[in-house]
């Protein structure tokens, strides 16, 4: 299937315009329709629009790769309260077809875009080179080859005119804002704009990524179960990045196939690397969707694509251990205490902390209610939001009093991913205690724990 995105500013304002004026229409109609309606019916009715509004906007932005992409992807990942199982269920697979099956560029582009990187023909530098992409991204393919040294090797290859359309993207960002703030009023639309500007322009530099990759590489070299492919700093450029191709690994999609315990140990792998990153290098990757690992024959995991990161202020994740630890000892003063403190609350909030407390008890009652180990799957989100939605009173309204600092924005991006890869799994743990070994130093008692641990203990030896 051939690309057609436009780059243009023009093209790509008019795609984004057109968007903004016919879900913003759409918006506007309901709400005059629900004043017709009684309290029970509006409700649903508002739920129903707004499901469908952010699914729109969810596709036609994930289609057109750059930052409107990324943007898509992002909202995808926001609690937007309110949302109908189905439809939050429909808009998570949409955005995974979209992302699956995104259009390629032809070949020819690539590689002249490869060439005038290296400076000499690409058969100069590579003896093999696969026509056909292995991935592709928001901002970029990805090609198997092998170098005249015999190495077999991964080139990510930015789209050719990608840096423009970000840039378009960038700026039509502000017209989008007005829709995303009615949708979710609680969420600070200027502040995430600004973090996505930040990071999606650091990811367009590959030299960046490259220095990110090193960076995993070194902080998890010899681990037990992490693997990091090396750079070929030799070959990767700001538009190229070159590095070891990764062999025998399973795609997610064979490893939800695999045994109960074979499912539970990757994904306790899984995320005891993206919380280990956060943790204990304060460094967050804000895009840990199931393309970016692989199982590998032996058990051991593969991670790679480390373009969108954040690195957070130090000691950041022990400023949010307070939040948790007040949840798991039902502290609610404690709780909005600690969410004021990182910016969650605004001066302007004005609800009980007993309901905000609630609130943050239900949401995560799969790490502080649940019987473990808890074994997720596609329902787990469901039970979540139908006891949240059981609140009742004033949560709605608090809900949208809430804000989103731009610090975390990454982290619950992560979080909320990480959950959908558990869910996907149908993976088991205790996922509590996993997360208190992160972030309370309270060490989770598995065999994969204790291989960690050890690791740890010789780095430092």
């Amino acid at each position: 299937m051939a690309d057609r995105t436009p780059t243009s500013r023009f093209g790509r304002s008019a795609r984004i315009g057109g968007l903004v004026a016919g879900q913003g229409a759409r918006v506007a109609g309901g709400k005059l329709l629900d004043k017709a309606r009684g309290d029970e019916s509006r409700e649903r009715a508002q739920r129903k629009r707004t499901a469908a509004v952010v699914e729109q906007v969810v596709v036609q932005l994930g289609s057109m790769k750059g930052a409107a992409m990324k943007f898509g992807q992002v909202l995808s990942t926001i609690d937007l309260p309110g949302l109908e199982q189905e439809d939050s269920e429909r808009i998570k697979a949409r955005l995974a077809e979209l992302r699956d099956n995104a259009p390629k560029v032809e070949f020819s582009k690539m590689e002249k875009l490869m060439a005038a990187e290296w400076g000499q023909p690409v058969d100069k530098v590579l003896r093999e080179l696969d026509r056909e992409p292995i991935a592709a991204a928001s901002i970029g393919q990805v090609y198997r080859g092998v170098t005249h040294d015999g190495d077999e090797v991964a080139i990510k290859v930015q789209y050719p005119g990608i840096a423009e359309a970000v840039d378009a993207d960038l700026r039509n960002m502000k017209i989008l804002l007005p829709l995303i703030g009615r949708l979710a009023p609680g969420l600070d639309t200027n502040a995430v704009a600004e973090e996505l500007r930040e990071r999606v322009t650091e990811e367009l530099d590959y030299e960046l990524e490259a220095q990110n990759h090193r960076r995993m590489a070194r902080a998890w070299r010899g681990h037990p179960f992490v693997r990091i492919p090396a750079v070929d700093t030799s070959l990767s450029t700001r538009r190229v990045l070159v590095t070891e191709m990764i062999q025998g690994g399973q795609p997610f999609s064979a490893v939800k196939e695999l045994p109960e315990a074979d499912r539970d140990a990757f994904a306790e792998m899984v995320f005891r690397f993206f919380y280990g990153c956060a943790t204990r290098l304060d460094l967050v990757c804000g895009d840990p969707h199931p393309g970016n690992f692989l199982r590998l024959p032996d058990g051991t995991v593969a991670f790679f694509d480390f373009g969108m990161m954040r690195q957070l202020p130090a000691g950041y994740s022990k400023r949010e251990s307070v939040i948790f630890s007040a949840v798991r000892d039902e502290d609610a003063a404690g709780v909005a205490r600690g969410l004021r403190d990182l910016g969650y609350l605004p001066d302007s909030f004005d609800f009980p902390d007993e309901l905000v407390y609630e609130h943050m008890r239900r949401t995560g009652a799969w790490m502080f209610d649940w019987e473990p180990p808890v074994r997720l799957s596609g329902e787990s989100a469901h039970r979540l939001m139908d006891d949240v939605l059981a609140i009742g009173g004033e949560w709605r309204s608090m809900v949208r009093g809430f804000d989103m600092p731009p610090e975390a924005l990454l982290m619950r991006r992560m979080e909320n991913i990480l959950f959908g890869v558990a869910c996907d799994l149908r993976a088991a743990a205790d996922w509590g205690a996993l997360w208190a070994e992160f972030f309370l130093d309270e060490p989770y008692d598995t065999e994969i724990g204790r291989l960690e641990r050890e690791w740890a203990l010789d780095r430092v030896a």
